[in-house]
């Protein structure tokens, strides 16, 4: 028996590192997953290198300041950090009673952009504010899981057991999917509609629901895929971007061939070929091939690994609010979860040529002012919906 307790506390310790302690945190007072902001933090400082690495030749080429975009993120990273620090004195139930407000004021920016938004490679996606620039398409994915996961909170035993319960949150998601597509931007569409899918299975809405609003889900994104060329030489060149690998190919190509080069260990930290205005957005949509490029198979993986734990421990903190009763946050947790990995699936999916290219950024890593403000804003709560449940806990646990 002496000789197997040390491997028992090696796997005990490992599973609280993964799961997240209970008790003993409540014991020792620890109200904060550590866990999820060294690796949210990883996130970022990987986000910063990549960037400030495959952002060097287009800025020198815009602006001749290699490090233009290195210091644009690290204004973002700054502006996140002090929102950071506000949002996580902010209590749950704030959130939850103005989430109506969140939702209003994510589609009067919606609007707001389509009249007045600029414009980069044809979408209308930006409002510019001097020398930033805000995506209202970010923050109404925020804004809609916090009303969902209000409204669930509220009419949950509606969901279960009335086809309308079920469809008000789809109406809701409807409405602000019409006002994405005008700029147009499917990719974010995608994103609200399989997530809210998931939060209304997680309510426990029936199977055949799901079944009749997926069927019609894929019939809408077949026909706009149809109805717009550009969408349909996307899906066309994942299929096969090597028929035509300087036209409608060309960016699948040069991720692939990004990848390739990395082979196991990477060429070096900045001995990329490929962002060399070879590969299109490669300090944006397709930073994931620049990384496999410069970090191999063991970036990759390293990389991968971080955002697939981010996401678990997002699922485990929403579980444990569920399980106390506090639904808000238990339902909000499980969609930044849901949302974090399904996003990164894609953008990583796309950069490896499984699924269709999608404007959608890699959370924390890629370049993107509001991308990274508003996935860091959802990581904060994250950590303030851990505290209140360690907290409640702690408490019990004192009480007992």
């Amino acid at each position: 028996m002496r000789l197997r307790a040390p491997a028992f506390g090696l796997t005990s310790k490992l599973k609280d590192w993964v799961m997240g302690s209970r008790e003993s945190d409540a014991v020792n007072m620890v109200l904060y997953d550590r866990t999820l902001l060294w690796l949210t933090l990883g996130l970022a400082v990987i986000g910063f290198v990549m960037v400030t690495s495959a952002s060097m030749p287009i800025g020198q080429r815009l602006a001749e300041d290699p490090f233009l975009f290195a210091k644009r993120d690290a204004l973002y990273l700054g502006l996140a950090f002090g929102l950071s620090l506000v949002t996580l004195r902010i209590p749950m139930e704030v959130w939850q009673r103005y989430s109506n407000v969140m939702l209003l004021l994510s589609i009067v920016l919606l609007l707001i952009v389509l009249v007045i938004g600029s414009s980069v490679n044809g979408a209308s996606r930006w409002i510019s504010l001097g020398p930033l620039r805000i995506q209202p398409a970010e923050l109404s994915k925020l804004a809609l899981f916090c009303y969902l996961s209000s409204y669930l909170v509220r009419k949950v035993d509606e969901v279960r057991t009335n086809f309308w319960g079920f469809c008000k949150p789809m109406s809701v998601m409807v409405v602000l999917a019409v006002l994405l597509l005008a700029q147009p931007d499917l990719g974010s569409v995608i994103v609200l509609f399989i997530t809210t899918l998931a939060m209304l299975f997680l309510a426990g809405a029936k199977m055949w629901q799901f079944l009749a609003i997926i069927g019609s889900g894929a019939f809408a994104v077949g026909l706009l895929v149809v109805a717009e060329p550009y969408r349909m030489r996307r899906v066309t060149s994942f299929w096969n971007p090597w028929a035509d690998p300087f036209g409608s190919g060309y960016q699948l190509t040069q991720s692939l061939m990004a990848f390739g080069r990395g082979e196991l260990w990477g060429q070096g930290l900045g001995n990329s070929v490929q962002k060399l205005e070879y590969l299109p957005e490669a300090h944006t949509d397709f930073i994931f091939a620049i990384l496999g490029e410069e970090l191999g198979y063991i970036g990759v993986v390293f990389a991968l690994l971080m955002v697939f734990f981010v996401a678990f421990r997002a699922m485990s903190i929403g579980r444990r609010a569920l399980e106390i009763d506090q639904r808000f946050s238990g339902f909000l947790a499980c969609s930044i979860g849901i949302w974090f990995s399904f996003q990164a699936l894609v953008n990583v999916g796309a950069a490896a040529g499984m699924l269709p290219t999608k404007g959608l950024t890699l959370p924390l890593i890629s370049y993107g002012g509001s991308s990274l403000i508003i996935m860091s804003t959802a990581i904060v709560l994250l950590l303030r919906i851990d505290y209140e449940t360690r907290l409640t806990k702690a408490q019990a646990f004192v009480k007992r």
